[in-house]
């Protein structure tokens, strides 16, 4: 295991277990980072200068498991093509909480990581060419005041994802304040129990509004 430039946490493992799923990430074939994006890092605090370029295109790929990572894929549900059903991260696969330098708490997520139980009929990849839009535009909503998620990475993984035509895949690295969703709290109306509603509550309250 390669040691980690997180300080990783895992509260949302402390929930009911039906609201994650233990998912490691696919393995691809030839990873190569070719965006990292520094001030973020020097932002969050998260020490990468001493890592050379193919270990941080193994961490960013999911192929190389950190020693503080615990990957889960978080279930949730909403509406689809007009009708209610069960989602979840079909793609998407949370390393862990990053705790900040001035001890804020994000998400570290892998997106296009592979199939997860809640893929369904997909492939659980990404393509380049969106991973590095929402990269782009997700820090310019940030240059701009406007509460986003942000991008710290993208990797191409070497291997062709098969759309209309084979493009080359790639991973982003996905930093959120929390993947909580409303389709979170439908999914715990839907299939769980009051109890379970009532600690996803409590849950985003401690982690998102600790003052009340």
């Amino acid at each position: 295991m390669e040691k980690s430039p997180f300080q990783f946490q895992h509260s949302y493992q402390e929930l009911d277990e039906m609201f994650y799923t233990e998912q490691i990430p696919e393995k691809v074939s030839k990873p190569q980072l070719i965006v990292f994006n520094q001030g973020l890092a020097e932002e969050l605090g998260i020490q990468v200068n001493q890592i050379d370029q193919q270990s941080l295109a193994g961490i960013f790929s999911g192929n190389t498991i950190l020693d503080d990572a615990k990957p889960i894929a978080q279930a949730y549900a909403g509406h689809q093509f007009g009708s209610f059903t069960m989602l979840g991260d079909g793609r998407a696969i949370l390393l862990g909480e990053h705790v900040t330098k001035d001890g804020k708490v994000v998400d570290i997520q892998l997106k296009g990581a592979g199939r997860t139980p809640y893929s369904r009929a997909g492939d659980g990849r990404a393509t380049l060419g969106p991973m590095l839009r929402e990269f782009i535009i997700s820090e310019a909503m940030y240059a701009l005041n406007i509460p986003t998620s942000r991008s710290l990475a993208v990797v191409v993984t070497g291997d062709q994802v098969y759309r209309e035509r084979p493009l080359p895949g790639a991973i982003l690295t996905r930093v959120a304040s929390s993947h909580l969703r409303v389709g979170t709290f439908q999914y715990a109306q839907a299939f769980g129990e009051k109890n379970e509603i009532k600690e996803l509550a409590d849950y985003a309250i401690s982690r998102h509004y600790p003052e009340i």
